[in-house]
């Protein structure tokens, strides 16, 4: 049995701890001005939105949560991987709340529309600036860590949701302010809640991958299991899995049938070498075997 390069890497959502600490004040801060005006006009744009941004808080303190566990808590005899999978737990609940809001807004929307309840326009806008503002600049602290990790990214999508938010209420209250047309403020809710649901399954849809271990959407298992087999001195590669730990974490095993000829520590080193630079997945844990012991394997019910 062989091991690839190292036992286990910090997750690449570590190095945003700062950034993400920084949107989760921004977001709070935001909160509290956007739940007492909202309250206070019956703004349900403005409503909307606030539920949003309290998703966001939750969210940002859940993906918080997670990475500490997974960076505090490492590999043990008895949780061979850590606390890594938190991260990934932590973007499906953000995606579920983000669900939930969604369908609350919509349900709400369409109740309204029939009977828009008047809604001061000003106090809106002036919310809805100040929200923008704010979303930007968690937007721009989360931006780069969306594209290395899922955790940080299911928050960063909760800003993006809220920042189309801020928008929309911004329009809302411009355009009851200018003609005092009711129905904008609930069909700008409806328009934040369609906006929301799509990326929300996306999110949803990734974290669910990768908790029932499928492989990586970028990788080719069956082009991996050809070049394995392509390697000089293995006769056939079978027992191939690849899935992901957490974000930036790749891990794959196999079994490598060899010749009798053959020197299994060279089988295993171009192995690792070939796994590690051709599709980057730096830990695999490979079984290099004789041809008279892959019978076992083929006995095994799954």
């Amino acid at each position: 049995m062989g091991h690839g390069h190292g036992h286990g890497v910090p997750s690449a959502s570590g190095r945003y701890v700062p950034r993400l600490v920084a949107a989760l004040a921004i977001g709070i801060a935001f909160l509290a001005l956007e739940v007492v005006v909202g309250i206070l006009t019956g703004s349900l744009a403005l409503i909307s939105d606030a539920a949003h941004m309290l998703t966001d808080v939750f969210g940002l303190g859940l993906a918080l949560t997670a990475i500490i566990l997974a960076r505090r808590s490492g590999p043990t005899y008895r949780r061979t991987f850590g606390f890594y999978r938190a991260e990934v737990l932590a973007a499906l609940g953000n995606a579920l709340l983000l669900f939930g809001v969604a369908g609350y807004v919509l349900i709400e929307a369409i109740g309204r529309i029939s009977d828009p309840p008047p809604v001061p326009g000003l106090p809106v806008l002036l919310t809805a600036l100040a929200g923008l503002v704010a979303n930007l600049a968690a937007f721009v602290l989360l931006r780069s860590g969306a594209k290395e990790s899922l955790n940080v990214r299911g928050a960063y999508l909760e800003v993006l949701a809220d920042l189309i938010g801020s928008v929309g209420v911004l329009a809302s209250g411009a355009i009851i302010l200018t003609t005092g047309w009711r129905y904008a403020d609930p069909l700008i809710g409806v328009a934040i809640g369609l906006f929301v649901l799509p990326r929300t399954a996306k999110l949803a849809g990734r974290a669910l991958r990768i908790l029932f271990q499928h492989a990586p959407a970028e990788v080719d298992v069956e082009r991996i299991e050809t070049a394995l087999a392509d390697l000089t001195g293995v006769r056939d590669v079978h027992d191939i899995h690849v899935w992901t730990l957490t974000s930036g974490m790749e891990v794959a095993s196999a079994h490598l049938v060899v010749d009798p000829s053959a020197e299994p520590a060279e089988v295993l080193t171009q192995a690792q070498n070939l796994l590690a630079e051709a599709y980057h997945i730096q830990h695999a844990t490979l079984q290099v075997e004789p041809a008279e012991s892959a019978k076992r394997c083929e006995e095994l019910s799954w």
